[in-house]
Parts: structure tokens; sequence; C-alpha cells
């Protein structure tokens, strides 16, 4: 169980965000200048060199949105001329691409950063560049919407790469393309000219995402524990019926992929943000804005109760929670996570993204005036950055260019680096795990210099 350091504020871990956006930078320009776009998108590295990983081109946001978030922390403009002009070059494909889940990763890292950054005037640009950023931010939204499988009674789901009976867990993440493109005004056009409502689909996304990858202990199966995810749930494209869990990246459909569980956590935290900032007449043919939000509280809460409670002192969780090797670290959760040991890798990236999504929780419950809940979360957050942030986590050598170390990518495929003379992958990293890391930064500076709140639908 992680152990909470309740005295710790944002203040506290002010110089190690300065010290890890200095480290950050030097990574960003080190990329960059070796990277060749020919070779495809960097997804992690191998022996401390990013190499591409052929798959979907689910990375190539991270590493741009990386160099936006970086001038966003500090102001310098080397680094926002990369993510920009790495944008505009490169990213026009995936806001058409209708065949990932992925917008909310890709697209709303690059264009929709680009896009706050012009409109609170930090970045100046012309009216036609922020319509640009506006127009790919509205198709994005509805191509990803459009990737849909219809259920029963009102329900339905994003479908992932893996065709339309699959829906991720991963995919919460990217109801922001959603969120985003319904902000601005837009909506789905179906056939005969059928307006699909873009929050709609976010909420009937949302609650199936809840009804079948999120257990609730209420004895739904043998394996019904409260908060734990499944990766996939399986459906019958015939009629809509629900058949199995099962996974792509964890361990078996009756453990928990840490990452997926990561990506609840974050997915459904910040959404609870941007529906509290919707006025009620936005839910009126959705039930009530307190129903919506309430049923998003139940499922960020038993998630991250889940996350606390299965993840060792130091906030690091192994990357699957039934990983068969564990047996052979007894009482792995009453110390900190052990990126050298010889049986089952660490997976940092999932702490990253489960930390910002405490926070976000925590810092929501706080403003409704929950605040012994709220501080629970918040300080749970804090506790894992103060772990990323800091050796052996934080890779500090010129050498390395990735910055979070010891992630895990696919360990079922077997496509992590194991270094010679270990037995399992360690020391590497990874584009998703970098890029959540420093968004994890940004948010804790923003908080800790008590600047505008940092949000991905705007400040």
């Amino acid at each position: 169980m992680i152990k909470i350091k309740a005295s710790l504020k944002p203040e506290s871990l002010r110089k190690d965000i300065d010290r890890f956006f200095d480290v950050s930078a030097e990574k960003i320009f080190a990329l960059q200048k070796c990277w060749d776009p020919r070779l495809g998108a960097p997804v992690l590295t191998v022996a401390g060199k990013y190499a591409s990983r052929g798959w979907t081109e689910w990375t190539q946001g991270f590493q741009f949105g990386s160099a936006i978030l970086q001038f966003s922390a500090t102001g310098d403009k080397s680094a926002l001329a990369v993510g920009r002009d790495g944008t505009l070059r490169h990213m026009a494909q995936q806001v058409s691409h209708v065949g990932v889940h992925d917008h909310g990763f890709n697209i709303v890292s690059t264009y929709a950063s680009l896009y706050y950054l012009a409109k609170s005037g930090r970045m100046p640009v012309d009216e036609g560049e922020i319509r640009f950023y506006e127009l790919a931010l509205k198709v994005s939204g509805a191509v990803q919407a459009a990737r849909w499988t219809e259920l029963p009674k009102g329900l339905g789901y994003i479908y992932s790469f893996n065709g339309p009976h699959s829906l991720f867990a991963d995919t919460i993440r990217s109801l922001r393309s959603l969120a985003l493109s319904h902000q601005l005004g837009h909506a789905l056009a179906g056939e005969q000219d059928r307006r699909i409502s873009l929050l709609g689909r976010l909420l009937q996304h949302a609650e199936t995402t809840a009804r079948f990858n999120v257990y609730f202990g209420r004895g739904r199966d043998r394996y019904d524990v409260r908060g734990r995810v499944a990766h996939e749930s399986i459906f019958n494209s015939n009629d809509g019926s629900y058949r199995c869990p099962s996974t792509q990246q964890g361990y078996s459909p009756f453990t928990t992929w840490t990452r997926g569980l990561a990506w609840i956590i974050c997915g459904y935290a910040e959404q609870i943000e941007f529906l509290d900032a919707l006025p009620e007449s936005e839910f009126k043919s959705f039930g009530t804005k307190t129903s919506v939000l309430a049923r998003f509280l139940e499922t960020a809460r038993a998630t991250a109760d889940f996350f606390i409670e299965h993840t060792p002192t130091d906030g690091i969780p192994y990357w699957d929670t039934g990983a068969p090797g564990l047996v052979r670290l007894a009482g792995y959760l009453d110390r900190p996570a052990d990126p050298f040991n010889d049986c089952e890798p660490v997976d940092s990236s999932a702490a990253a993204i489960a930390a910002q999504g405490l926070i976000r929780l925590g810092h929501y419950l706080k403003t409704k005036h929950q605040a012994k809940d709220g501080a629970h979360y918040f300080a749970a957050g804090l506790s894992i950055a103060k772990t990323i942030f800091n050796e052996p986590y934080l890779s500090t050598s010129p050498r390395h260019q990735g910055l979070l170390l010891h992630t895990v990518y696919h360990r079922p495929n077997g496509w992590d680096h194991v270094p010679k003379g270990r037995k399992i992958p360690c020391g590497e990293s990874c584009m998703w795990g970098d890029y959540h890391a420093r968004e994890l930064a940004l948010l804790l500076q923003r908080l800790a210099d008590h600047k505008s709140y940092y949000t991905f639908f705007g400040c």
C-alpha cells in the first residue's frame, strides 16, 4: 500500500520540478537532433536510445506534446518551435485517422495544447492559425466518435483497433477529443444528416466502460474486487451482448494491468473536471448533471482506492497486480518497489498517469467541501510524484534519451528491452511515460505557484 505523505504540498516539490524540467529540456533536444521521421514515431528506448515499434502510431503526439509542455512550464521558445513545427509537419494524418482509438493522445497533446497557448496570448499567432487548430480539434473528435459500436439499452463505445467487438480501458482518455470538439460546438453528422452529440457519445462510452471494464465489488464474478480493472471487454458484435473480460497487455483477464488501471483513474478524474464546468442544460438529454458526476466519481474513487491499496509504498506499481513472479517477492506491497528485481518489472509510466488522476480527483473533492477525502487522494498523488521526480526513476544521464526510467510497454509480447545480465526489463523509458511525467510536473508547478489550474480544456 502506498505510504501517503500527508505533509507534502505542491510547494514541497518545487525544487524537484525545476530540476525535472532542466533534465527534460536536455532530453527533448537530444531526441529531436537524432530522430529520423522516416522510421516512424519514437515509442520506447532500447539501451537508452529511442526506437520505433510498429503497432499503431499512437505516440507521435507525445513526442511533440512534450516539447509544448516544456514551453508551457519554462517559456523556452526553442521547445515551442519543436512542438509547433512537429505538429504542423507530422500530425495532420492523425487528425483524420479512422483506424485508431488514440485521438485523445495524439491530437489533444498537440493541437489542443497549441490552441490554448494561442488563445491565452502566450503564443502570438494570427486568427487563421487559431481557426486551423479549432478545425483539427473538431474533426478529430468527430472521427473518434464515429468509431462506434452501438449496444442495447442506450449504451455504446469507441472500439479499439482490435475491432468493433473490443472496448479498451485506455480509450477513456481519448474522450478528451470528443470533449473539446463538443466544447467548440461541433457534432458528428451521421446518415441522412443525423446530428450525433459528441457529449452524448462521451457519456455513453464512459458508462459502458464503468459497467464492463471496472469492478465494484458487487459479485459480478469470482474476481470482482472493488476498483479492479479489466483491460478489455469483449462483446458479440451481432447483438451487442457482453461476452467476457480480456486483455492485450496485461497478464490475464482476471488480474489488473496497472497502466490500464491508471488510464481509468486519470481519464475519469479529468472528465469530472470537464463535466463540472458545463452548465446543467447540457445534461437534459442524459439524466442530470448530479447523477452523471456521481457515476464518474464512483468509478474514479473505486479505482483510485484499488491503486493505492495494491501498489508498493513508494507509489510505483508492478506492471500487473497478478503477474506470476510476484509470489517470489514476498511482502512486495510493504516496501518500495524494486525496479532491479529478477522476477517482475515495475511500470513507472502507470505511476505518472495515476498520480495525475489522484491529484485531480483530490483537488476536485476539496473544491466540493470534501476536504478529508480530497486531501487523501491529493497527498497520494504528491507522494508518487515525489518518487518519480527523483532517482532511480528520473533519468539524469545525458547518454540516455528517456526521461522517466523503468517503464514497460508490452510485457506479454516481450517488446521491452532486457539489459545484459538482467532477467527482466528495467532502466528504459517510453514516450507516454515521459509525456505524462511532464504533464504531471506542469500541473504541480501551476499549483505550487498558485497560477491558473491546468486542464486539457483550458485553464
